[in-house]
């Protein structure tokens, strides 16, 4: 099973399973996706913040880089699961005020640049052969460490087939 993070046109943001990536394309191409605030099935994947929660990565050394990453950014991991990838800011949602969207895009482009150069200083880069990596470990052929690389879209298919778990993190601008 697949959990992806989806979003509509309307913004609002739930989670769906599917069996496999190319089960969720089919259901969305039928317009069997729906939003269950408002019915839409204007329904997209949302941007997924990699998943640490690999059975083979011991707790500890998970907590240990989620908190860090959480450091960097003055954000916290809530909830009683940590592993959840639910983190809230220790700064008020305010956005009565104009200008608040441009605003909060930028904190979030600050904190997905954060996420990336904590993971390229603490994660071991495999380059291309991240989905080979990650098969070694998920079927136990290598230790799991946290990686990251680069992989194709056919690799990223395949790997959610197989029950993987990975999250693709878009590449950003470069800094001004």
């Amino acid at each position: 099973m697949i959990k992806y993070q989806l979003i509509c046109d309307k913004d609002h943001e739930f989670e769906g399973w599917f069996s496999s990536s190319s089960a969720y394309d089919s259901q969305l191409s039928q317009g069997l996706v729906e939003c269950p605030i408002c019915a839409s099935h204007n329904v997209r994947r949302a941007l997924m913040a990699p998943n640490l929660n690999s059975p083979k990565m011991r707790r500890s050394s998970k907590d240990k880089i989620l908190h860090d990453m959480a450091k960097a950014q003055d954000i916290m991991p809530v909830g009683d699961d940590n592993m959840a990838g639910n983190v809230t800011t220790n700064q008020p949602a305010d956005t009565s005020q104009p200008g608040d969207a441009k605003q909060a895009m930028a904190m979030a482009m600050t904190m997905l640049r954060s996420i990336h150069k904590k993971i390229q200083a603490d994660f071991t880069n495999v380059g291309d052969k991240f989905a080979d990596e990650a098969r070694k470990m998920h079927y136990g052929e290598k230790e799991a460490e946290p990686i990251f690389g680069t992989s194709t879209d056919e690799e990223r298919e395949a790997l959610a087939d197989e029950g993987i778990e990975f999250h693709h993190l878009p590449d950003l601008p470069k800094d001004h």
